[in-house]
C-alpha cells in the first residue's frame, strides 16, 4: 500500500512540509466502477492512489467517451483544475476497489507556494502527462484515419466493381437462355471476357495508387480514331441503363497518338462515369474535340448540375468528394495520374447553363500533324 511519504511526487518534501500534507489529506475507498468525479465538478482537491486503479476519461463528442489514462498507486491524478481554478475537465472512475489520498486544494497549493521542488515536480508530472496523452492522441488518430482509408477504399472497390459485374450478370443470363442464338452466346462471352478484362485493370490502378509506386508502361502510336469509337461501343450499353446517352459533338480525328490504350481508357471510364453519377435522372453526354499542331484536346461535357463549388479547387485530389453517396473521388485522382503519364493535362470547368465539363490534352507526335492533314 502506497504512503504519500513513498509516492514520488511527495519525496522531496521536507519533513515539515511532509507532516501538513499527512495531517490535510483524507483517505477515501471507492468500489469498482465508481465515479470519484465527473467533468464540471468543482477542482476541490487532489487526488494521490494509494491502491488500485483510477482510469481517467473525458467526452471527446456528446456521445464519444474517450480514455486519456490509467493511474496507478503513488501517481497523481485531479491537479489540473486546482492548480486552474477551474471545473474537473474529465472525469475519474475507480477500475477496481480502490483508496485515495485526497488532499483539499488550500492544503495543496500552500503547498506548492512554499516548496520550490513540490512546484517543480508538479510542473514535471503535468508535462510528462501531456507529453504520453498527445502520444496516445496522436497513435489513435492515425488508427482511426488508417480505418477510415480503408474504409473508402472498400467503397472505391465496390462502386467500380459494380458496373462491370452488372454486365457479366446480364450476359451470363442471357447466354443461358433456352431461346440464345449461338451468335448471342458468343456475344455474351465476349462481353464477359471485356468486363473480366476491366476487373483486372481497376484492381491493378487501386494496386498501384495504395503502393504510392510508378509503374512504367509503353506508349504505342495508336489511331485515336479508331480507339475512341471501340471504347464508346463497351461503354454505351453500361450507361443506357442508367438512361443517359453518348453523343459525337465532331468526329474523333485520324491522328496516331503515343498511347497505352488500356490505362487510357480507364480515363475515359472515370469521367464518363462520374457524368452518369450526376444525372441519376438521365441525361446526355457530349464528346468533342479540338486539333492543334501540339495537342489533341478531348472534352466530355454532361448536362448535370456541375461541379460544386466547395470541391472545384481540390477536384484531383485523393478521397475529395462532395454529394456523392459513393465513390471517393479516388477515379479522378488516378485519371490525372495516367493523363499526366501520357505526358498530357486534365482539367475542368463548369458552363453557364450547361453541366460539367472536362478536358484532356494529349500531346501529338512530330509529324503525325501533317500526315494527318494530308490523308483528310
Amino acid at each position: 500500500m502506497m504512503t504519500l511519504e513513498s509516492c514520488p511526487i511527495f519525496s522531496q518534501l521536507k519533513p515539515g512540509e511532509l507532516k501538513v500534507l499527512e495531517q490535510a489529506a483524507q483517505v477515501r475507498g471507492f468500489k469498482a466502477n465508481e465515479d470519484i468525479f465527473r467533468e464540471g465538478d468543482t477542482g476541490d482537491g487532489v487526488y494521490v492512489v494509494r491502491r488500485g486503479l483510477v482510469q481517467i476519461t473525458g467526452l471527446i463528442t456528446l456521445n464519444d467517451r474517450h480514455a486519456f489514462s490509467k493511474v496507478g498507486p503513488g501517481e497523481m491524478f485531479g491537479e489540473m483544475a486546482v492548480l486552474e481554478n477551474k471545473p474537473r475537465s474529465a472525469s475519474a472512475t475507480a477500475l477496481e476497489e480502490t483508496e485515495v489520498y485526497f488532499i483539499p486544494r488550500e492544503a495543496m497549493l500552500a503547498l506548492v507556494e512554499n516548496s520550490p521542488l513540490l512546484s517543480m515536480g508538479l510542473l514535471r508530472e503535468i508535462s510528462n502527462r501531456l507529453r504520453e496523452f498527445n502520444r496516445q492522441y496522436v497513435s489513435e488518430v492515425l488508427q482511426r484515419e488508417r480505418l477510415a482509408l480503408v474504409g473508402r477504399f472498400a467503397r472505391t472497390i465496390v462502386h467500380d466493381l459494380k458496373n462491370p459485374l452488372n454486365i457479366i450478370g446480364l450476359s451470363a443470363e442471357m447466354a443461358g437462355m433456352e431461346k440464345a442464338t449461338p451468335e448471342g452466346r458468343h456475344l455474351a462471352k465476349q462481353r464477359i471476357s471485356k468486363q473480366v478484362e476491366r476487373i483486372s485493370e481497376l484492381v491493378n490502378e487501386i494496386l498501384e495508387f495504395t503502393q504510392g509506386s510508378h509503374v512504367s508502361f509503353v506508349l504505342a502510336q495508336t489511331p485515336y480514331d479508331v480507339f475512341v469509337q471501340i471504347l464508346l461501343e463497351e461503354i454505351r450499353p453500361e450507361i443506357e441503363i442508367k438512361s443517359v446517352t453518348i453523343e459525337l459533338e465532331n468526329a474523333p480525328p485520324a491522328i496516331r497518338l503515343l498511347l497505352n490504350p488500356k490505362r487510357l481508357r480507364r480515363v475515359f471510364y472515370n469521367l464518363i462515369h462520374n457524368a452518369t453519377d450526376a444525372m441519376p435522372d438521365g441525361g446526355r453526354i457530349t464528346l468533342r474535340f479540338r486539333v492543334s499542331e501540339e495537342e489533341v484536346i478531348t472534352e466530355i461535357e454532361d448536362t448535370g448540375p456541375g461541379i460544386a463549388t466547395e470541391i472545384a479547387d481540390r477536384l484531383f485530389d485523393a478521397f475529395a468528394t462532395f454529394g456523392k453517396a459513393h465513390g471517393t473521388g479516388l477515379g479522378l485522382s488516378i485519371s490525372k495520374k495516367i493523363v499526366e503519364d501520357h505526358r498530357g493535362r486534365i482539367s475542368a470547368r463548369n458552363e453557364p447553363g450547361r453541366g460539367a465539363v472536362f478536358s484532356f490534352a494529349l500531346p501529338v507526335p512530330a509529324g503525325e500533324h501533317e500526315e494527318a492533314v494530308i490523308g483528310r
